[in-house]
């Protein structure tokens, strides 16, 4: 195999996610239906119109993260770092035996900052309090997502932070890819996001797709005929993506590989009638080398905005033909975690190929007429074949897709 055509392998995973803490937690909470959507405890949200949201369970930072980071750091970036040092924990490295630069992060990010800038608002209402500006918050955030992870580890190889909103999850790891291409021996990728604070929710509110619905049971509902939006969530996860060659000769245990990314943007300067969503899943199935009966299950990205999930229903049938492909969405037990949502879907298909099981989607009842998608309800679901695939879409025009291949 050429270094080109190098296919990255998935070593280790950290999550930290509303349907729990560690990879195990999670696999078992989306297998069972286990509803991770509840009423949001980590402010008064009382006065808002949204007050459901996806909060991880259980997360105590002193437990997880030096005492020297507390001060420094915010509710988001103390989860990025239990799931990036879950995630190298679970790979068996050992990182002092790589040479210097062998080892980079690549972080993504699309609401990081918020709560940093929301602490920095109430110092400067309060007497003699100090305040640091919106830019200095985001700024800060994206250094602390990449450069403190790589501190810590001493990753002194590639750094790098994606901002392409629910996107960035793929594309971190996409770019993650690129690297290992070019000679880097391992890279922690991923993302963990969410803006569970006053300022967060109401920056997530101007967006108009978020569900006002206060059934936690009936808030998110992708490709259903009442579906009405998207309930927010906190988290995510990283993978620990490393060379096979290296893999091999250590003897790592190995989850998949990533066999195929692609990346659009919306709309196509050169053809802007055509499907980004679509060409992103051509795209990637063809990196990968797959053919679409190939594929066992898709886990989808699932807005929850009926326009949307046509959009994405009608470029799965132009692909897999009507209701031909398994379809699976976690999310809806999460809430929409941002740049976190799809990695911790990336880690999902994972496990799925690994126990041979697709998790149902809870709550949906009713699969709207216009969405032609075989969508699993109820229960898991056997599954047959040894590729996923994994799709996201960010505010802005951003398609990403991936494809995950079982490799026993």
């Amino acid at each position: 195999m050429t270094a080109t055509a190098t296919r990255p392998v998935i070593t280790g995973i950290g999550v930290a996610a509303p349907t729990g803490l560690g990879a195990d937690a999670h696999w078992a909470a989306i297998v069972e239906g286990a509803n991770g959507i509840a009423e949001i405890t980590r402010f008064d949200a009382s006065g808002y119109p949204v007050r459901l949201a996806g909060e991880v369970p259980g997360f105590e930072a002193a437990e997880h993260i030096p005492s020297r980071l507390l001060p420094q750091t915010d509710h988001m970036t103390r989860l990025a770092l239990y799931a990036a040092d879950e995630a190298l924990k679970d790979s068996g490295l050992d990182l002092a035996a790589l040479a210097p630069y062998e080892a980079g992060v690549s972080s993504a990010s699309s609401m990081g900052g918020f709560e940093f800038g929301q602490r920095e608002l109430q110092n400067l209402w309060s007497k003699g309090g100090q305040f640091v500006s919106a830019y200095q918050s985001f700024a800060w955030f994206y250094a602390v997502n990449t450069g403190q992870i790589s501190i810590r580890h001493g990753l002194k190889g590639p750094s790098s932070a994606v901002v392409t909103d629910q996107a960035g999850g793929l594309d971190a790891i996409g770019h993650a890819r690129r690297q290992i291409r070019k000679g880097t021996k391992v890279m922690l990728a991923g993302g963990v996001d969410g803006a569970l604070c006053p300022l967060g929710l109401a920056g997530q509110l101007a967006s108009g797709r978020l569900s006002t619905e206060a059934r936690p049971d009936r808030a998110y509902l992708p490709f259903d005929e009442a579906a009405s939006g998207h309930v927010p969530g906190e988290g995510g996860a990283y993978v620990v993506l490393e060379d096979p060659a290296s893999a091999e000769e250590r003897g790592a245990r190995v989850y998949g590989e990533l066999a195929g990314y692609a990346a659009t943007f919306d709309p196509d300067p050169l053809d802007p009638e055509a499907d980004g969503l679509e060409r992103a899943i051509r795209a990637a199935l063809k990196d990968a080398g797959c053919a679409p009966d190939a594929v066992a299950v898709v886990f989808a990205d699932a807005a929850g905005v009926p326009e949307a999930d046509r959009a994405e229903a009608a470029a799965l049938a132009a692909v897999f033909g009507a209701r031909r492909v398994q379809v699976a969405v976690p999310k809806a037990q999460t809430g929409r975690l941002y740049a976190g949502g799809a990695a911790l879907d990336l880690v999902s298909a994972l496990l799925a190929l690994r126990d041979r099981r697709v998790p149902p989607t809870v709550n949906v009842t009713s699969v709207a007429a216009d969405c032609p998608v075989d969508l699993v309800t109820g229960e898991a679901r056997p599954l047959t074949g040894d590729a996923a695939l994994v799709l996201a879409r960010g505010e802005g025009g951003f398609n990403a897709a991936a494809v995950v291949t079982a490799t026993d």
